[in-house]
């Protein structure tokens, strides 16, 4: 089916990874596409039909499957998101764009630079979209309107302080994986992905990268089991950026912070005025919601389309939609107006490999 024909008509989004227990995709994904009527939840898949089914009864979705390969497959699925562990990424998004498919894949899209570069090859013309859904956020875009008209001036400075409450000196066995470096979900490319890529989103591409990186914590106490986990990959940064907009950045993203101490902020000064990005969200900026606040005048940020979280997640996700629904709602204008102004696949590359600059200036102490 050419996606052109899914102009004036319900999307049909498949969710692979949309179980009850824990999972991102019911925390942020199902409220996201809850809350836009041109979107409908017509299948969930899990590895298991238990939780398939269990996941359908609670969100709604039409159909479920045991098999994600059984959802690709569905002619009725016009969109398939993709919200499972990283190193599964590859198994699945390249089927579901072989069977010509639009893919909302999380982020980062690879494990690895190359693989992210693979299906980015394979998705052609077709509609893809990376969580790296911060970016979209009504105040972060608000931002970088008030800067790319030039009411700061000329850009002098801009700072980052940021939080995650993962990463630090205890875990729990599921979230284990985040740890080992052949999974590519470690905090440089998720925690620190995120950050540095509100920043582009503000100040423009990162063109150079001073880097520091500590492993603070190498080991951890998976707190469900007892036992204690090896971490293989850094949980601190410390970087110095400079940005196509001129504006030198300095960032620290730190892990393992208590929910009640979580921050974000980005500020931003010019010769003619400041703005200021703010955040407590635990899990990262790129999960809750931002205030925008300016010394020059400017429009309130849009109304995000969704709010809340899902029916069957923690209390620490509350406001997980927000941002993720401002993803679906500019993939629908994409697939209704035949754009692709929606970061996709070729934006997540992007992401990738200023990721692995960052990795490459901290492990060789050269600028990159």
């Amino acid at each position: 089916m050419e996606l052109n024909s899914m102009q004036s008509k319900m999307i049909r989004v498949g969710i692979i990874g949309a179980d009850t227990k824990a999972s991102w995709a019911g925390a942020a994904h199902v409220p996201a596409l809850a809350a836009q009527p041109q979107f409908v939840l017509a299948a969930v898949a899990t590895r298991h039909e238990q939780s398939a089914r269990e996941a359908a009864g609670v969100f709604g979705a039409e159909r479920w499957y045991g098999d994600p390969l059984e959802l690709i497959h569905d002619p009725s699925i016009d969109l398939v998101t993709v919200a499972v562990k990283v190193p599964a990424h590859r198994d699945l998004v390249l089927p579901a764009l072989a069977a010509n498919k639009a893919v909302y894949s999380e982020s980062p899209l690879g494990a690895t630079v190359a693989q992210a570069e693979e299906m980015a090859e394979a998705a052609g013309s077709l509609h893809t979209a990376i969580g790296l859904q911060g970016r979209l956020n009504p105040s972060v875009r608000r931002a970088a309107e008030i800067i790319n008209t030039g009411r700061l001036g000329r850009l002098l400075s801009a700072r980052v302080a940021a939080t995650t409450f993962g990463n630090g000196p205890e875990s729990v066995s599921a979230y284990e994986y985040f740890d080992k470096a052949a999974t590519g979900a470690g905090f440089l490319t998720i925690a620190a992905g995120h950050v540095l890529d509100v920043v582009e989103a503000v100040l423009g591409d990162v063109t150079e990268v001073d880097a520091r990186t500590e492993l603070l914590w190498p080991e951890v106490k998976l707190m469900d089991t007892g036992a204690t986990s090896v971490r293989e990959v850094p949980d601190h940064l410390d970087a110095i950026l400079k940005t196509s907009s001129g504006a030198s950045v300095g960032v620290q993203i730190l892990a393992g912070v208590p929910p009640t101490d979580a921050a974000f902020g980005l500020e931003v000064r010019g010769s003619d005025g400041w703005l200021r990005l703010t955040g407590n969200h635990p899990a990262g900026v790129q999960v809750g919601d931002l205030t925008l606040s300016s010394s020059v005048d400017f429009a309130a940020p849009d109304r995000p389309v969704a709010t809340g979280a899902g029916p069957t997640a923690a209390k620490i996700w509350n406001g997980a939609s927000i941002n993720v629904g401002e993803v679906y709602a500019s993939l629908a204008r994409d697939i209704a107006n035949g754009t692709h102004h929606t970061p996709g696949f070729g934006h997540a590359v992007h992401n990738s490999r200023l990721m692995a600059r960052v990795e490459r200036a901290a492990r060789t102490g050269t600028r990159q």
